[in-house]
């Protein structure tokens, strides 16, 4: 369902984003989603130890060669690393007739277990807000499941995700992560508690660190490219702030992490410490597209030489997730 800006109320008052945002506090531990599990899915609770990859190697068994032809690629195909918020990898949709029942439920294990239950519920109701569900959704296998090289990539509306059993070292989910939703009301965005916890260490900023951390214009968003120990990143720098800072920005890492996998999460974080901890990293906000201009800032930036976490917010979310060592 969608909202204006100034959302109305059941007793006919208005409330403004900035009054809406005051009632955060349970926002902020999590915002409220509703389980839109398929039933078509309902049959499939999987085995609690098999790994997403378990469920790749396993459909990837089961493909004819009509089917591989539609969803298989070589494992340096171009495709493997693009970045847009709103592609299909391959020509046919999961909810095609070319897959079986067992298929289509074999795809729906995986994306369970490349992400937290909590991160499921929320890209399921991002999926069907967007374009009606996983089945409108597609995917590619590139390389051998088995092998030192491979991946499975689910791509279509605000999503692009992968499973590659950390296969390639020191690049965190096989390679770039987009999420968004197509709510131009934020606060209705099963991501707007992102946004709340950012906006946190903003708030937790005093005037000359604020300064440094307030940018006018955000860079384009799929400017996500790793940029190494040589590059330049905005807003203010980790190494700047003070212990209890410090641990807002830990939060912040953990809580952004929450959705995917432990796995995954860990390797990020690997990465991150192997290349100087979250000192290294840099937080930027922006003050374009303030939505009701009440400095709950909609686009932010969490940069590093291993990372980029680029979110915005309006007029509805695209965000993208990049981290590794460059090479």
């Amino acid at each position: 369902m969608s909202f204006p800006m100034n959302a109305q109320r059941p007793d006919g008052q208005r409330v403004a984003r900035r009054d809406f945002v005051k009632l955060g506090g349970a926002i902020a531990a999590g915002v409220a989603t509703t389980n839109l599990f398929d039933a078509r899915f309902a049959h499939a609770a999987g085995s609690p130890t098999a790994s997403a990859e378990t469920y790749v190697g396993e459909l990837y068994a089961s493909l004819s060669d009509k089917q591989k032809t539609a969803v298989w690629r070589p494992f340096d195909h171009a495709d493997r690393l693009k970045i847009n918020p709103n592609w299909h990898v391959s020509k046919t949709t999961i909810g095609d007739d070319l897959f079986t029942q067992k298929q289509k439920t074999l795809v729906d294990q995986i994306v369970r277990n490349i992400t937290s239950k909590d991160g499921y519920d929320r890209l399921i109701e991002q999926m069907e807000y967007d374009d009606g569900g996983l089945e409108s959704y597609s995917f590619a296998l590139f390389g051998e499941p088995g092998s030192d090289q491979f991946q499975f990539e689910l791509t279509g509306r605000h999503v692009t995700m992968r499973a590659d059993g950390n296969q390639l070292d020191k690049i965190a989910f096989g390679g770039p992560v987009v999420y968004g939703h197509g709510e131009e009301y934020l606060p209705d965005s099963p991501f707007f508690q992102q946004t709340l916890q950012a906006n946190k260490v903003f708030q937790a900023l005093d005037a000359d660190q604020a300064k440094l951390a307030l940018q006018k214009k955000a860079p384009s968003e799929t400017a996500v490219q790793l940029k190494g120990e040589s590059g330049h990143f905005p807003g203010i720098g980790v190494d700047q702030l003070s212990s209890d800072q410090k641990e807002l920005v830990e939060s912040t890492l953990k809580m952004l992490l929450a959705p995917y996998r432990e796995n995954d999460s860990k390797e990020v974080m690997e990465i991150l410490n192997s290349s100087g901890g979250i000192d290294q990293l840099h937080m930027a906000f922006y003050q374009q597209e303030d939505v009701d201009n009440d400095r709950v800032w909609d686009i932010w930036r969490v940069e590093g030489p291993s990372m980029v976490w680029h979110f915005r917010g309006a007029p509805h979310v695209h965000a993208y997730l990049n981290i590794g060592i460059k090479s």
